[in-house]
């Protein structure tokens, strides 16, 4: 009979390892961008929100930053109890949080940004995508491609299209981006999608270039672009001081927030 229940208990502990019941994860306490102070922040590498959390780190507050290449290896760090938050920016926080009901996006954002694509410093590209992005915008293109991945009763309606007739007798460009970024670059089979990677096609469209999607580590772009190997980013990137010490930015495309994701215990 003891034999019978030292079985039945280790089988129950068995199982509650396999599927995480009994736990010991911390409850959240970060329920403010004050909270942040002293504890373990997670962000992707290289980010916007590795970025500004770095000045944490620094002022001698007690904040830890963790560094992940994508940003759901940081989620998954939050999801175990070993990160306190994760900065990311505010689509990818909602994209992380409709897949995981046990996280939570704080009302109140970290900081505000603006997205553009960036080329090489001295580049012609530069005037000829802003002049392609300013003729986008006022047609509602842009805003179309937009709608096709955020809003709740526009999405999947209005997915972009090459317009019949396009040519493309100014050859290739390669687009370095990060296809690790929902909705703004992601994988669809083997396919890379997105606002971005429409945004860039629309663009090369208008231009009479065929467009190329290379994928790699978002902390790689910049440099991919710089020198040469790629042709320009696109990967839902911030237009900062630092980067333009190495890097030309397009006008603005799309303003957006950085986030805090935390758990909901």
């Amino acid at each position: 009979m003891r034999k019978l229940f030292v079985s039945a208990a280790a089988a129950v502990l068995s199982f509650a390892l396999l599927t995480g019941c009994g736990s010991s994860v911390a409850p959240n306490t970060v329920n403010s961008v004050d909270d942040l102070k002293g504890k373990i922040v997670g962000v992707q590498l290289g980010t916007t929100g590795d970025i500004y959390i770095s000045d944490y780190e620094k002022d001698g507050s007690g904040t830890t930053v963790e560094r992940y290449n994508k940003g759901a290896d940081a989620v998954q760090a939050l999801k175990q109890g070993r990160i306190d938050a994760v900065i990311i920016d505010e689509q990818p926080a909602l994209k992380f949080v409709e897949k995981n009901d046990d996280l939570k996006v704080l009302d109140e954002a970290f900081s505000d940004e603006q997205y553009a694509i960036c080329i090489a410093k001295g580049s012609d590209l530069t005037a000829q995508f802003n002049s392609a992005i300013s003729e986008l915008k006022a047609d509602g293109t842009l805003q179309s491609i937009i709608d096709n991945y955020i809003g709740d009763d526009t999405v999947g309606k209005s997915p972009y299209t090459t317009p019949e007739g396009t040519q493309y007798s100014k050859g290739m460009l390669k687009m370095a981006t990060n296809a690790a970024f929902e909705p703004y670059e992601y994988y669809e089979g083997e396919e890379i999608k997105g606002i971005d990677v429409d945004l860039a096609k629309a663009i090369c469209d208008r231009l009479g270039y065929e467009l190329q999607v290379e994928d790699m580590e978002f902390d790689a772009i910049i440099t991919a672009v710089s020198s040469g190997k790629s042709d320009f980013g696109a990967a839902g990137m911030t237009v900062t001081e630092d980067r333009l010490k190495n890097i030309d930015f397009t006008d603005t495309y799309t303003t957006t927030k950085q986030m805090i994701i935390v758990r909901k215990n």
